[in-house]
């Protein structure tokens, strides 16, 4: 009877010890994956470094053809979690109509990474002048256009959680047409 009370109470003592282990394991985990590996969201800005080229004739037929060069930075502010995409195609729209396709390389961003490309993006012109108010724009100075990119890739956390995830990017592009400039504002997300 004795041996009897002492595995009982054996038992208890492990399935108490067990219990509060796991407890303490679970409350770990879940700190760790709400602090330091929760995936942060990417910052991808698109900078245009300046206006290479504007060639506009009204004669003998309005032709136009801009030429803006682009630094491309993606930074992952992961601590532990790097991101490898694949090829992407961003576009740059101008009042709902897509007036050039920019082509993104794939590449990998480790963690707390950065890469930076230099692109060059050519404007559709006809797509331009076609719109109803692209010479109102050009009168006031000022073109308003928006990129848009989505990158499709593979986030590695620890080099053994792997799971596809997109960055997205919406930049806010404003061309002066009076002193070449160009502003950007940009917003990035990243859907897992």
């Amino acid at each position: 009877m004795e041996t009897d009370k002492r595995s009982r109470r054996g038992l208890k003592v492990c399935c108490g010890a067990t219990a509060i282990f796991l407890v303490i394991v679970i409350i770990i985990l879940t700190t760790l994956s709400l602090t330091i590996l929760k995936p942060k969201q990417p910052i991808i800005d698109a900078k245009p470094v300046g206006v290479q080229n504007i060639q506009f004739s009204l004669f003998p037929s309005a032709t136009l053809n801009v030429t803006l060069n682009m630094l491309i930075t993606i930074e992952n502010r992961n601590r532990i979690g790097s991101f490898k995409y694949k090829n992407a195609t961003a576009y740059v729209q101008y009042r709902d109509s897509i007036v050039a396709e920019v082509p993104i390389q794939a590449d990998f961003v480790p963690a707390r990474g950065k890469v930076n490309m230099t692109t060059s993006v050519d404007l559709m012109g006809e797509t331009l002048l076609s719109n109803p108010n692209f010479m109102s724009d050009v009168a006031s100075g000022s073109l308003n256009m928006t990129s848009i990119a989505s990158l499709h890739g593979r986030v590695s956390v620890l080099n053994f959680l792997k799971f596809h995830a997109t960055a997205l990017s919406t930049c806010d592009i404003s061309c002066s047409i009076l002193t070449k400039t160009i502003d950007s504002k940009c917003k990035s997300k990243m859907k897992f």
